[in-house]
């Protein structure tokens, strides 16, 4: 790994909650950060933020609508464009979900789907040329121990669908995403790896659907930091943890027939060159 002090990490859904926690983490050691969010003044405020409290002045902002994929290719074309080396790609933004009613992304996909799963997916293989320039380099997925498999007959949850299983499934899709990736891009000098960083903690989404909380923002960040960080993972790729502890995700990111079903439909999804 290169010094923190000269590395550009770029972190999705960084205007509050776990992302903005990380990216200030992040600032405060004297990374170049990059903050993703679909709000120009929610991007502007958290820019501040971490700029005042960390003194850092490395830090760059993105405005992209996860749930229009137009969007996050325009993102991936602005960051390549400025940034033609990037180090870390911490896949964090999520969807706030409607609780009543079923919704759709812009391009039709089911909401947490598209930006849960589809959206990272699409932004991470577009970005994989930075990634591999300024190798050795880290992709980290945050995702959830709440895991629901992926009914393929019914992806999109036309049938049945429960706004806590949309989450867990998007949830579990980025973890099948991270085992098929980790193979590909391995003699590229870059790893991936995904983790549940906390459970409940004090965030909009968890909010949304449990109205408590158990672990705490910083739980989080230092799980995601350790990713991001530890010299320890260098060329540590392709696991999933709990926390802090490699861990075993659900059984159907083990089924290699159902990671390939994945991936294809993913590509189509996301028309992914």
């Amino acid at each position: 790994m290169k010094p923190i002090t000269e590395q550009t990490i770029l972190i999705t859904g960084a205007t509050d909650g776990l992302g903005k926690a990380t990216a200030l983490a992040l600032a405060k050691l004297g990374a170049r950060v990059l903050l993703h969010g679909r709000s120009e003044e929610r991007l502007a405020a958290a820019k501040a933020d971490i700029r005042a409290e960390s003194g850092n002045p490395k830090i760059e902002t993105y405005r992209a609508n996860f749930a229009v994929l137009a969007e996050v290719r325009q993102l991936a074309y602005a960051l390549l464009a400025d940034h033609p080396q990037l180090d870390t790609l911490i896949n964090n933004a999520a969807a706030q979900p409607d609780k009543a009613v079923r919704t759709l992304s812009n391009d039709g996909y089911e909401i947490q789907f598209a930006v849960n799963y589809l959206a990272p997916f699409l932004l991470t293989q577009l970005l994989l040329p930075a990634l591999k320039a300024a190798a050795p380099a880290r992709i980290i997925n945050v995702s959830s121990a709440g895991q629901f498999p992926i009914n393929f007959d019914d992806v999109m949850m036309e049938k049945n669908y429960q706004p806590l299983d949309a989450y867990r499934q998007s949830k579990l899709a980025q973890v099948m995403f991270t085992f098929s990736l980790a193979p590909h891009i391995e003699d590229d000098g870059i790893t991936v790896n995904v983790l549940h960083p906390g459970s409940m903690m004090p965030t909009k989404l968890a909010q949304g659907f449990f109205n408590r909380s158990m672990d705490t923002l910083e739980t989080g960040m230092n799980s995601v930091l350790r990713l991001a960080t530890d010299p320890a993972l260098d060329g540590v790729t392709g696991l999933y943890f709990d926390h802090l502890q490699e861990t075993r995700a659900n059984e159907q990111a083990y089924d290699a027939d159902a990671r390939r079903r994945l991936w294809a439909l993913s590509e189509q999804l996301t028309r992914a060159e």
